[in-house]
């Protein structure tokens, strides 16, 4: 989990956040810790619309030493996730936020043929296994997303809200 609330995302930005919905895809593909009702619920204050999706090539590997995984570049794998749409300014903000300064905002194509924005890890400290989402769920998820709600209005402050 996060020691600490991080820094503004680069991307986050209120130029840069306009500039990339209008430019590209305005859903997000999520294949960690985003992926939980209870997670988005207690950042955003809601679930917003989502699908089923797959990145082709890549994979959610785990961490060393955290709780949530990585999107790595891996081919001949996939990584599955969510597709997020209907997002506010608000809420990507927020989002953008939330996320490490560690992660990179990336275009990523999936496999339906549509593309979304995603974070994904750039290297370092990755396991060679997988991101176990049956053991984030039951050994972690209550905790990381009572965090998420404790840390959002901090979260919404820093975004601009």
């Amino acid at each position: 989990m996060r020691d600490a609330i991080p820094a503004q995302h680069s991307t986050g930005s209120h130029s840069a956040l306009s500039n990339r919905l209008a430019d590209g895809p305005t859903a997000l593909f999520v294949y960690g810790t985003l992926q939980f009702e209870a997670v988005l619920t207690g950042l955003i204050g809601r679930v917003p619309e989502r699908q089923p999706a797959t990145a082709s090539g890549w994979r959610a590997a785990a961490l060393v030493g955290r709780v949530y995984p990585g999107l790595v570049s891996a081919p001949g794998s996939e990584a599955p996730g969510l597709l997020l749409t209907s997002m506010s300014e608000r809420e990507w903000r927020v989002l953008d936020t939330f996320e490490d300064d560690r992660y990179e905002l990336r275009r990523l194509d999936l496999h339906c043929g549509s593309a979304a924005w995603t974070y994904i890890w750039p290297g370092g400290e990755v396991q060679a296994e997988n991101w176990d989402v049956k053991e984030f769920h039951d050994r972690h998820l209550q905790e990381y997303a009572a965090r998420c709600a404790r840390i959002a209005p901090e979260l919404a402050a820093r975004a601009g809200y």
